[in-house]
């Protein structure tokens, strides 16, 4: 009924549903990654995760740590956990106030680039050429995209969203939250491992969750659903 996907996974979902076709997408997806990892040195940005703490607080001390540079939330995971992003210093800055303002944890990431935030603004731009190139149908599933947690069949709303999806948080507790609102009951999480089945622990422990990540696990999901 609907589809969605974690940053990069929303290009999955797409293909899933039929709006994107794969070789199209896995053509982008290199391009997508290419232009954010050029854009910003390594070293330069960072990322990090704060648990236990609320998006308005967060938001405040990203306003605080930032003093000159960007940091800012990049993905929404869940109620209690938060992602943030931007230039090194200011990330290192806000895990200290993290800290001292009451966060369960505060952890730097292993990543290559600040992704989801104003530094990649140069990659978005990049990545516009192509999507604009990119044919785009309307999905047989709904999409509840990452950029504005809304749910569209429209190829031009579709276009926008993962253009503005590179610069822009991930609201991933919104868009499942919406699809709650819709009275989905089941989810399927596609993928290795089972981070979005636990972060959907997190935003409603009611929600049924099967997971495929080989033959083996389809099977099983299969077996479930009939």
């Amino acid at each position: 009924a609907f589809v969605s996907g974690h940053s990069l996974g929303e290009y999955s979902a797409l293909v899933a549903a039929g709006a994107i076709h794969l070789e199209d997408a896995v053509r982008l997806v290199r391009r997508r990654g290419q232009y954010m990892q050029e854009t910003v040195p390594a070293g330069e940005g960072a990322m990090a995760a704060l648990l236990g703490i609320e998006l308005a607080a967060v938001e405040a001390l990203c306003s605080e740590a930032a003093q000159g540079g960007v940091v800012s939330p990049a993905t929404l995971n869940s109620p209690g956990q938060i992602v943030i992003a931007g230039h090194a210093p200011a990330v290192q800055r806000a895990l200290e106030l993290a800290k001292l303002r009451g966060a369960k944890r505060a952890i730097l990431l292993n990543v290559s680039a600040p992704f989801h935030c104003a530094l990649m603004k140069p990659a978005a731009d990049r990545l516009a050429v192509d999507l604009d190139a990119l044919a785009i149908s309307e999905p047989e599933a709904q999409l509840v995209n990452n950029a504005d947690a809304e749910i569209t069949r429209s190829p031009a709303v579709i276009r926008n969203g993962l253009r503005r999806q590179v610069t822009a948080p991930v609201r991933w507790a919104e868009s499942m939250q919406k699809l709650i609102a819709e009275g989905v009951e089941l989810f399927i999480e596609v993928g290795p491992g089972k981070v979005l089945s636990g972060l959907m622990r997190q935003i409603d422990r009611n929600a049924r969750c099967l997971h495929v990540e080989d033959p083996e696990s389809l099977d099983e999901v299969l077996a479930a659903l009939a």
